[in-house]
């Protein structure tokens, strides 16, 4: 068994390898986190929204499957009409496509959903349009219920606001294009999304590291449709909120606060540490995973938590987040 070590800072992080690689020849190698999507493309309403929806699905997966390395298998659409191997995009087939993800996804797996198309509020509950029956915002959480690993829902239409507080849980970043539901118009902000993640679109790497975090994808598409209004010289009739904290508040790109942590360190491309085949580094990465499940369980507790103990644990933990991965790309370039 491991010794369990408690130094903190850069010693605990050299102690902690040093006992982890002694004892690595007795340990299996975990499989790395994978990651899965999801695209839904519901009825369009008119061949030019069907047109826009296509190219944003189609650029999206082309993207995804090629710049960012997710395996064509790992990727799931759903379209308005049955066509080019497509399923339709019904609620049954919805239902049947997230079956199969339950059964595959694990719990370091990221699965992205996103959702192109129109959405409605009839004053009790939300509903994005499939063809056919709808689903509501409640019947979407009833559908996720019990899927493993990390969910990052992003609901692109219009009224989309109730799926934030519907939807929200541990382990889920979700993303609505508006913060009301009485917002019934298109939206741009699906559009400016799969931008985010083209080579369009360089200033959403917002750090510079190669790589598009969720948040940086959200951050990038929130400004995108800021501007797109602006430049029109017309009031934005809609605002974009992300919440992973599981509370359903959620927050808009201007505003401070708790939300973005689990959002700016999930990506959808594989680590490019997994890659070293040095056992260290696989060991560090081990580290770093469990440091941030700790922060998110520490992130559940706030409300539970004297204000003082809880921004203690916070930066404690941040900052071994930090220096584990400075080790990481230390190793990685040496």
């Amino acid at each position: 068994m491991t010794p369990r070590i408690f130094v903190t800072g850069a010693v605990g992080v050299t102690l902690w390898l040093a006992a982890a690689v002694a004892h690595a020849q007795d340990t299996a190698p975990a499989a790395p986190p994978q990651s899965r999507v999801l695209v839904v493309s519901g009825a369009a309403g008119s061949d030019e929204y069907a047109g826009r929806q296509k190219k944003w699905r189609e650029t999206l997966v082309a993207q995804l499957t090629t710049r960012f390395g997710v395996p064509a298998s790992r990727v799931t659409v759903l379209a308005e009409q049955a066509a080019d191997g497509l399923q339709a995009a019904t609620a049954v087939n919805l239902r049947q496509a997230i079956g199969t993800l339950k059964a595959a996804q694990r719990a370091d797996d990221t699965l992205l959903i996103v959702l192109f198309g129109h959405g409605t509020f009839d004053g009790v509950d939300a509903k994005f349009n499939l063809v056919g029956p709808d689903l509501t915002a409640s019947e979407w959480r009833e559908a996720l219920q019990g899927l493993p690993g990390r969910v990052v829902f992003v609901q692109t239409a219009s009224a989309s606001f109730p799926f934030l507080a519907a939807l929200a849980g541990p382990n889920r970043v979700v993303v609505t294009a508006t913060d009301s539901p009485q917002q019934k118009y298109d939206t741009v902000f699906g559009e400016h999304f799969v931008a985010a993640f083209t080579p369009e679109a360089p200033e959403a790497d917002l750090d510079k590291d190669g790589r598009i975090s969720i948040w940086e994808a959200f951050a990038y598409a929130s400004d995108a449709s800021k501007r797109y209004y602006q430049q029109r010289g017309q009031l934005s009739v809609e605002r974009a909120l992300l919440d992973d904290s599981g509370d359903g508040v959620g927050r808009d790109l201007a505003k401070a606060g708790d939300d973005g942590l689990l959002a700016s360190r999930l990506f959808l491309d594989p680590d490019p540490a997994t890659a070293s085949g040095d056992p260290s580094v696989t060991l560090l990465i081990g580290r770093r995973n469990t440091l941030e499940t700790e922060l998110d369980e520490l992130r559940r507790k706030k409300g539970f938590m004297p204000d003082d103990a809880y921004a203690r644990d916070l930066e404690r933990i941040i900052v071994d987040i930090a220096r584990t991965s400075r080790e990481i790309r230390r190793r990685i370039k040496s």
